[in-house]
């Protein structure tokens, strides 16, 4: 049997249009490990949705010991994870292999498994508030790219960071963001680790700083193509197994598109 699960948060609530012969299921409300579990070995399960919908699984199903073939059929409005597999949405894909080994971030009581990146700064900040346009208008795209640029112009204030990976300290000021990244994109398209491998036993910590808001902004286009990493004097490249962020004020964070407020520091392990 072939099962789809629909979770009908992602797309914008958008229902999918699958074929009728086979078995749709609201995924929300379903008790995920109790389903994989009662699943026969030759059953499959197809996710409907995207980055946050991949998140949801790895965070409730054991998935290093998962017996099923599990695919993504791309339906999400950021499809991150799709990009840094150079896939498309629309198509089934095998995840079981990219389920595993995966890294955790803790961040004030949460501690979860993330697959594509943590977020911590302006990125978190444009989820925080693309959280409050969709409570105002739950069907309205969200364009995070222009939220970005507002934050960059007049409302985001950089930050001190205090960063420690692998037990090897630095220090930085005027720190607009700093994730930790699992792939290379994140922010639906923006390739911000863009030397991060999937399958690599390293987490990329990325810091991008600059005084000036002018210069932030010219730069920041070059982010869609990886190209920021080439402005050594604004980016900073750490690759790591453990890693400690800490900022001089809370902040907003992110987890795989998942909004965290007031949050001071994280820690991520692979």
């Amino acid at each position: 049997m072939k099962y789809y699960l629909y979770n009908p948060l992602a797309n914008n609530g958008i229902r999918p249009d699958i074929d009728s012969n086979v078995e749709l299921v609201d995924a929300t409300t379903i008790d995920y490990q109790k389903f994989f579990d009662e699943l026969k070995k030759d059953d499959e399960v197809v996710l409907i949705g995207g980055d946050g919908t991949i998140n949801h699984l790895v965070n409730t199903v054991d998935c290093e010991k998962l017996k099923n073939n599990v695919y993504l059929y791309g339906n999400g409005t950021g499809n991150d994870f799709l990009n840094d597999i150079n896939e498309k949405a629309g198509n089934e894909i095998l995840l079981n292999k990219y389920l595993k080994n995966l890294p955790t971030v803790r961040v004030k009581d949460i501690e979860k498994k993330f697959i594509n990146n943590m977020g911590f700064g302006i990125d978190g900040y444009c989820c925080e508030v693309a959280d409050k346009m969709k409570e105002k208008e739950p069907n309205k795209k969200i364009n995070y790219t222009a939220i970005a640029i507002k934050g960059l112009l007049f409302f985001f204030k950089p930050c001190h960071a205090d960063i420690e990976v692998d037990g090897q300290s630095y220090s930085f000021d005027n720190v607009w963001l700093a994730p930790t990244m699992k792939g290379r994109f994140y922010g639906g398209g923006m390739m911000v680790a863009p030397g991060q491998d999937r399958f690599s036993d390293k987490l990329t910590v990325v810091v991008y700083m600059s005084r000036s808001k002018l210069k932030s902004l010219m730069a920041f286009p070059s982010i869609f193509e990886g190209k920021h990493v080439e402005k050594t004097d604004m980016v900073k490249i750490i690759e790591g197994n453990k890693v400690h962020v800490k900022f001089s004020r809370p902040c907003a964070a992110q987890i795989d598109g998942d909004t965290v407020l007031d949050v001071s520091e994280y820690w991520a392990e692979l």
